[in-house]
């Protein structure tokens, strides 16, 4: 085994220790939370190794350092998963790879994902990234749309050609009411799940939960959460 296949052997190993305690805490099964690994900034062919370790789901923010990634990788039995924001003239090479965008926060967004899945023949699961920190009407800090947006903008998803809702994703905001509460963020996540499935109950995806607060995600509910440096190390800076 190589070093890196040891290092990164070792911190998957204690992230699941941390997953399988958090799930046991809050009286839940193992198996209903699903982890990502967010491999962003870091090489294919670390990619190639957690999927040698059994990781199935992996995340990416940037399609410029996806795109030749997923490539790279096309071989490997992985789902891939879009985190960021998505500009609309970077939906065409996304929609090649991604089987999830769990950033879906604008209708232009939703309108463009169809024609080109559509175009290509796929079907793409998407989430709406809900902002916490936005105010009515309006979009969070580090994109996503408010809670007041969410039932539109799903109804756009889920009547789109080419797109599949799948539910819900958001980041623990660093400002407004749930700054510094990730706990509180995410189970008033959970409540706006539970108010989407009554109209689509076939979007039970939950999304939320990092390094620093899986336990917190899924102490509230979340089915998946989105590990990147608790299993990676530490990014380097991008210049």
């Amino acid at each position: 085994m190589t070093d890196r296949k040891t290092e990164l052997a070792a911190n998957l190993a204690k992230v699941e220790e941390r997953i399988t305690a958090a799930c046991a805490a809050s009286g839940r099964e193992r198996e209903e939370v699903t982890l990502i690994v967010v491999t962003k900034t870091y090489p294919a062919s670390d990619v190639r190794i957690l999927s040698e370790l059994g990781v199935r789901h992996v995340a990416e923010n940037r399609d410029q350092d996806a795109a030749p990634k997923a490539a790279a990788c096309a071989d490997l039995p992985l789902k891939w998963h879009f985190v960021g924001q998505l500009q609309t003239n970077k939906v065409r090479s996304v929609v090649g790879y991604a089987d999830v965008v769990q950033s879906v926060d604008r209708s232009r967004l939703v309108t463009t994902l169809s024609k080109e899945a559509v175009r290509v023949g796929r079907e793409v699961g998407c989430l709406i990234q809900v902002a916490l920190d936005a105010g009515a009407g309006g979009r969070g800090e580090r994109g996503g749309v408010g809670p007041d947006g969410i039932e539109e903008l799903a109804d756009l998803v889920a009547d789109a050609p080419g797109l599949r809702l799948d539910g819900l994703m958001t980041v623990a905001p660093l400002a407004g009411e749930y700054a510094g509460r990730e706990q509180a963020a995410f189970e008033r996540l959970m409540d706006l799940s539970t108010d989407l499935r009554r109209t689509h109950p076939a979007a039970t995806m939950v999304s939320a939960g990092m390094s620093a607060d899986l336990e917190q995600a899924v102490a509230a509910g979340a089915t998946h959460v989105r590990v990147g440096t608790a299993v990676l190390g530490v990014r380097p800076r991008l210049g």
